[in-house]
């Protein structure tokens, strides 16, 4: 009977706890307006939308992640790639002592010669230098020839040249042209080749005669064999030009040593003659040099092994 007539708990009233006080009005609205933990509430439209759109985003990156994650792993467990070095291909020598030739010559060892072209400058000789005295072949002629046969003109120009020489063929057809026109007015002409025919045969007495019927020289050619005048003359390139003029009876004192022109066989400068000729003038006229000389430029004198 105690039980069934205990009274119950109410359940508090609006606006009161239950111990029976009342809560505040900001309170009690607080309580009214925020939703039940579990209770059900109607969701916007667009925060549907944004919830749809946000889902496939969120999707594909974790797949991303996903395969990215796959992929390093595949990576780490992979065995790295090894790089494996080519062998170098070998070159075969064969030495002259081993070879048959060598063994026929009673297995003796041929010399070779490494023969390099180098640019060279003319130096080394000052004016007033007196020539020296040659006695030359000339291979076209046969005929020997001296300083002495020149004795008779007022300047007289020695030129070292030779075949092969790109410098000197790039001034071949010009330097027969120059010579030429001066000759007529008194001019003495000579050019020389000194270079050796055991590094450069083609520099012999046979192609100079060639060469001197070719292009039609107006001066002898000669050849020194020895080398002895080229030392003599102190040349070191090919072509240099040595000027010389004397004074009534007195001999041949050198008046210019420089080059035949600006002209180079890769500057694409026009051959003229310009500075040889000017100081040709200079000389057969008794004035003296109103411009600087400028050495001669061309391939070095190719001196016997």
């Amino acid at each position: 009977l105690r039980y069934f007539w205990a009274k119950k708990p109410r359940a508090p009233e609006k606006g009161k706890s239950h111990d029976g006080s009342r809560f505040p009005r900001h309170e009690r609205s607080q309580r009214q307006q925020s939703p039940q933990p579990h209770s059900c509430r109607a969701v916007p439209r667009a925060e549907q939308s944004t919830a749809e759109e946000r889902a496939p985003t969120s999707m594909a990156l974790a797949g991303t992640r996903a395969s990215l994650s796959s992929c390093s792993a595949a990576a780490a467990c992979s065995p790295r790639p090894r790089l494996h070095a080519l062998p170098a291909p070998r070159r075969h020598y064969v030495s002259l002592a081993s070879s048959p030739a060598a063994a026929s010559r009673g297995r003796t060892r041929r010399r070779r010669l490494l023969v390099r072209a180098a640019r060279m400058e003319s130096t080394g000789v000052s004016i007033g230098f007196r020539p020296p005295e040659f006695e030359l072949p000339e291979p076209l002629t046969g005929r020997l020839w001296t300083l002495d046969d020149f004795e008779g003109n007022p300047a007289l120009l020695v030129m070292f040249i030779c075949n092969h020489c790109p410098f000197v063929k790039h001034l071949k057809k010009d330097i027969a042209k120059l010579t030429s026109f001066y000759t007529e007015k008194g001019l003495g002409a000579v050019a020389i080749s000194s270079n050796s025919i055991v590094t450069h045969p083609q520099d012999g007495p046979d192609r100079m005669a060639e060469d001197a019927k070719l292009f039609k020289y107006p001066f002898p050619y000669l050849y020194d064999e020895s080398q002895e005048v080229a030392k003599a003359f102190g040349a070191v390139c090919t072509p240099e030009f040595y000027l010389f003029k004397k004074d009534g009876r007195r001999p041949f004192e050198l008046f210019y040593h420089g080059q035949f022109d600006d002209s180079r066989p890769s500057n694409n400068v026009p051959v003229t003659g310009r500075d040889l000729s000017r100081a040709i003038d200079c000389a057969l006229s008794g004035q003296e040099l109103s411009f600087v000389q400028k050495p001669s430029v061309g391939c070095s004198i190719k001196w016997h092994p």
